[in-house]
């Protein structure tokens, strides 16, 4: 099959002739029918985050059921999945506690010893990628790094699922828990801000802010369901939001991964909000929070895919696209073919894109 390598960070990808291994016990080979390029992949690929190379970069992919090992539970040949990178044992003490995106039971990756899942034609092996390698016309995992979905939906709207949307929504639904009429502030009107701001309208927020320094982005936001689109780089975003929701935002949701959109996260809730950070802050840097501010009452948490429980939340999330609730046609910026990846990678990195999608013949 094809796939897009990445043989050293700071590189352009390589489409290369990639062997993929059959499924072996708990495993089901997908064939790929859509990928979203995420800026977590370029995190990856720019050396922001280090990672073993060469690579097969990619994460938020849906597909369909090529083939199943044995001991496979819940899924057959034909189904239509999504995957999520963080895939879960179903029996560790996040698991069970219902907090499965925290896993990181090992028994859901081959043994060292074994055959990788991928390899180049010269058999060198490639290290999986966030246990998907989703830049491949082929997916080989775990049957718990994916999950069966109606076949009446759309699979190149399904992949955002599989991260930006379960991430911004999840920051909502699961993390926030947003009730009727609260106010919830999104920092970065990326792809998951924007599933954000969908889910905050959905879940009946009052006031939703959309903070973003492009534009055209923040005219999205509004057509997502922002009540109010406001300039990141103004220097009195702060004081701007504290007068307009009467003291600050009950959530502020930080979707950038930066130290100073984590702090104007904190900076902009009322006594009492909570800060969910949900980008990437690379390695080396730390966010700064004035001690006394925790006399507000005030709380900052991390979040990971939204907190999501995927057998549950992800199947809800494709109902409510099928209802009409859910906004996933307006953040697909463009769909490419594989061979234009590193054009999409240039996209994100210019910051002016909402999400490319990779569709696979």
């Amino acid at each position: 099959m094809k796939a897009a390598v990445l043989f050293e960070a700071k590189t352009p990808l390589q489409i290369e002739e990639v062997t993929v291994s059959k499924p072996g016990p708990r495993e089901v080979l997908i064939r790929t029918v859509a990928c979203g390029v995420c800026r977590s992949d370029l995190h990856y690929v720019d050396g922001a985050f280090p990672h073993p190379v060469p690579t097969v970069p990619g994460h938020e992919a849906a597909g369909i059921i090529e083939a199943v090992g044995s001991d496979v539970a819940h899924l057959k040949v034909g189904d239509h999945v999504i995957t999520f990178f963080t895939v879960f044992c179903g029996s560790c003490e996040m698991c069970v506690t219902g907090r499965p995106s925290l896993c990181i039971d090992s028994s859901t990756r081959r043994p060292k010893d074994a055959e990788p899942r991928l390899s180049l034609a010269d058999g060198t092996p490639l290290a999986p990628f966030l246990n998907l390698s989703a830049y491949a016309e082929m997916m080989l995992v775990h049957e718990n790094a994916c999950v069966a979905i109606n076949k009446e939906m759309p699979l190149d709207r399904a992949a955002l699922l599989g991260c930006a949307v379960i991430t911004g929504a999840g920051a909502v639904f699961n993390d926030s828990r947003v009730r009727p009429g609260e106010s919830v502030a999104v920092i970065g009107a990326g792809g998951i801000g924007l599933a954000a701001i969908n889910a905050a309208k959905i879940a009946g927020a009052g006031t939703i802010l959309a903070i973003d320094p492009v534009p055209e982005k923040r005219e999205l936001a509004l057509k997502l369901g922002a009540t109010h689109a406001m300039d990141a780089m103004s220097e009195t975003i702060v004081k701007d939001v504290l007068k307009l929701t009467g003291g600050g935002v009950h959530y502020a949701i930080e979707a950038v991964g930066r130290s100073n959109t984590a702090e104007l996260a904190w900076n902009i809730l009322r006594r009492g909000g909570t800060a969910t950070i949900l980008g990437m802050i690379a390695p080396g840097n730390s966010v700064s929070i004035p001690g006394p501010t925790f006399l507000t009452g005030k709380k900052i948490q991390g979040s990971l895919l939204g907190s999501t429980r995927f057998p549950i939340d992800m199947p809800r999330l494709v109902q409510m696209y099928l209802d009409g609730l859910l906004d996933l046609d307006t953040m697909v910026a463009e769909r490419i073919a594989l061979g234009q990846v590193n054009e999409a990678l240039e996209k994100l990195r210019k910051g002016d894109s909402v999400r490319s999608v990779i569709i696979f013949a």
